[in-house]
């Protein structure tokens, strides 16, 4: 299948969707190891989506707010979404390489469900 794609921490699009159900989110991109172990800590609202890259696991311990996150696999195929609360600890998902994170109930509104492909676009969205 050939090289993995890397992120660099940064701003984008998360596209769902395809034709004129297509929907696009602000993306936040977590690829450094900092800006992973950060993730959503400390906030109290999410404004979009964060992607953490690569990762198969999540934790909610010291957030504080509810989440919900999607396990996407290389080819960015939702393999699994679930809602977290606040202080647990997600376990890992052997096929997954990237991890998407939003307010819970978000994933629901953006059509994020298992089977779906998504796409990131990177850059300021305008």
């Amino acid at each position: 299948m050939g090289r993995q794609r890397r992120w660099r921490d940064g701003v984008g699009a998360l596209v769902v969707g395809e034709g004129l159900d297509r929907v696009r989110v602000p993306l936040e991109i977590a690829g450094s190891y900092r800006a992973r172990t950060k993730g959503l800590l400390g906030r109290d609202a999410v404004d979009g989506a964060m992607l953490l890259t690569p990762a198969n696991s999540v934790h909610t311990l010291r957030m504080r707010m509810p989440i919900d996150v999607a396990y996407l696999d290389r080819g960015l195929t939702v393999i699994a979404v679930r809602t977290m609360r606040p202080g647990r600890l997600g376990r890992p998902r052997l096929r997954s390489r990237h991890v998407l994170e939003a307010e819970a109930g978000a994933m629901e509104r953006w059509g994020v469900r298992v089977g779906a492909r998504v796409e990131i676009a990177e850059g300021r969205e305008g």
